[in-house]
């Protein structure tokens, strides 16, 4: 009787060596303007929520079209970023060919990333400060913005009236607020704040709202 042959010993395979490689930085990308593709790394923070891409090209589109120039450029223009963040909606803004944009934030590590950025870029219309930004609005000369960025954090929704109220103080009758938001607002809560719809996308759980002038929208 023929016997099978015993089974050889399966080859041992190496030992896989763990690599431990480092993450890669969270980066914005510029999407128009004068620093175009250009992309920037940004703090990794906690309930850092920098606009997606698709959302801020959208909304350049619609403020250029407000702007009457075509190319998405934004000549002349004083805009205020409340919320700042990583700091993307402003410098979207200052590449574009904004006048003046100032953008506001509390954190000082983000502040700090922010100086480091307008340095690397010269960006000369940007102004960035430690601060509140709906104070910063506040105390900027009524209609004297023609954006106003608002993108408060979505956990702290005590924010979002005074912020849209002294944002609507400071617009230029032909300026519009951006607000992004974790719901959509409507046209009455909008209203006693001096404020109507214009344009609205949602993009996952971004609300993104374009507003202007109640009073011009009257008109």
């Amino acid at each position: 009787m023929r016997k099978d042959p015993a089974p050889k010993p399966a080859a041992s395979k190496p030992a896989r060596v763990p690599r431990h490689k480092a993450p890669l930085p969270r980066q914005i990308r510029i999407i128009g303007g004068l620093w175009k593709r250009t992309r920037l790394a940004v703090a990794d923070k906690p309930g850092l929520r920098p606009t997606p891409d698709r959302v801020r090209e959208t909304l350049f589109n619609w403020l250029a079209s407000l702007a009457g120039v075509g190319g998405g450029e934004l000549p002349g223009w004083h805009c205020l970023d409340a919320f700042a963040g990583t700091g993307a909606l402003g410098l979207e803004a200052a590449s574009r060919g904004a006048a003046s944009v100032l953008s506001c934030e509390q954190d000082a590590e983000l502040v700090a990333q922010l100086l480091a950025i307008k340095t690397r870029l010269g960006a000369q219309a940007l102004r960035v400060e430690r601060g509140n930004g709906v104070t910063a609005l506040e105390r900027v000369p009524a209609g004297s913005l023609h954006a106003v960025f608002l993108d408060p954090p979505f956990e702290q929704p005590a924010l979002y009236e005074p912020a849209l109220r002294a944002a609507a103080r400071a617009l230029h009758a032909d300026g519009a607020v951006y607000l992004e938001a974790p719901r959509r607002w409507t046209d009455e809560e909008l209203a006693p704040l001096g404020l109507v719809g214009f344009r609205y996308l949602k993009a996952g759980a971004v609300h993104a709202h374009l507003l202007r002038p109640l009073a011009a929208a009257t008109a």
